[in-house]
């Protein structure tokens, strides 16, 4: 995975979503169906009048034939009787079939609708989840430049390792969305972290994850690595996306690369949150579930809880962006592919609606 390069100024930005727009189509239907129920007790109605039409203007040509010429002019009354029944018959059977197809319509425009609200709804969760991760990319960018992380990395000693990890500690304090936060030399030993009573990390070595070998690649302060979503034993096995970047000599951007920050942002709680959150009625809730993928589809997040990191979704997308389709069993799949935000190109993740016919 190539490694985007961020120089653009970092703001913060709010994670909030607005609120989907209520769909109203489920009543539609709901009279579409009442109406054909209506109209097709009426039509049986008029098929039985118009039967019993037809076998009176039998009745009434049999008995003008026993009339003979008597009964002549009432002949021509029975015949038009049986031709208006006729035309009677054929416009129940079209209004039969018109509110069928009326029905069918309404159907089709009721599932194009819901599949565009459940793409949006797919569009809105992994745009809460960009937003986020743009802000992981500003904070280890902005604070692999404090001189406490800059002193312990060119200088390593017991005292600056101390004070390295109490001014760790304090930015823990303030962003909660973290569980630790690790300095280390290029060697891939962690030589301060925010929560060392907590996590006893300082001393492993960590040059083997894939978030170190990537950020000590890194050409430039200005830049980050990120990992896929794993679970870090030294952690307590808990899910973690972690961004890197380089520590350099005095803070600046192109000076030489002398440790390596690696922010772990505390991935379970925070994607649980935004899966769980999605708008949907109590009805839909019940069964629809939410997912986050990484690029190769495995599943990150999901609002049940299940196949974290272990299930697979293999997604029909035909080349688009976003979109929505109805599989074999009559399952709606909306999609929508990480869009980024502001500078961040984002990881080729998607937010999945899957939701069972109800």
């Amino acid at each position: 995975m190539s490694l985007p390069s961020m120089t653009a100024p970092c703001t913060r930005s709010v994670t909030d979503s607005a609120s989907p727009a209520e769909v109203t189509l489920s009543d539609i239907i709901a009279q579409t169906t009442r109406a054909k129920t209506v109209t097709a007790g009426k039509v049986r109605d008029i098929r039985q009048v118009t039967s019993k039409l037809r076998i009176l203007a039998l009745n009434a040509l049999i008995e003008a034939k026993h009339a003979g010429d008597k009964g002549a002019g009432f002949s021509v009354v029975a015949d038009e009787v049986r031709n208006i029944s006729g035309e009677v018959e054929s416009l129940a059977k079209d209004l039969g079939n018109e509110i069928v197809t009326l029905e069918s319509l309404t159907q089709s425009m009721a599932q194009q609708s819901i599949g565009a609200r459940m793409t949006d709804l797919a569009l809105n969760a992994i745009e809460i989840i960009d937003r986020n991760l743009y802000e992981r990319t500003c904070d280890v960018r902005w604070w692999a430049t404090d001189s406490a992380l800059v002193n312990q990395a060119a200088e390593p000693s017991p005292q600056r390792a101390a004070y390295a990890s109490e001014r760790l500690g304090v930015i823990l304090d303030s962003y909660t969305v973290y569980i630790d936060l690790w300095l280390c030399d290029l060697s891939g030993n962690v030589i301060a972290n925010g929560r060392p009573g907590k996590h006893p990390v300082i001393g492993q070595n960590v040059s083997n994850r894939l978030w170190f070998s990537r950020a000590a690649a890194l050409k430039s302060g200005s830049d980050f690595a990120v990992a896929d979503i794993t679970t870090e034993p030294l952690l307590g096995h808990a899910q973690i996306a972690t961004y890197a970047t380089g520590v350099r000599r005095n803070g600046d951007a192109d000076g030489e690369l002398i440790g390596i920050l690696g922010i772990h942002f505390d991935w379970a709680p925070q994607a649980a949150a935004i899966t769980q959150g999605v708008r949907l009625a109590p009805d839909e809730r019940l069964r629809t579930r939410v997912l986050l993928t990484d690029a190769q589809g495995l599943i990150i997040a999901s609002s049940d809880g299940k196949g974290i990191l272990s299930e697979h979704v293999r997604l029909r997308t035909e080349g688009r962006t976003s979109g929505n389709y109805t599989d074999a069993s009559g399952t709606l799949i909306a999609f929508h592919r990480s869009p980024g935000y502001e500078t961040y190109a984002g990881l080729g993740w998607y937010g999945i609606i899957i939701q069972r016919d109800s």
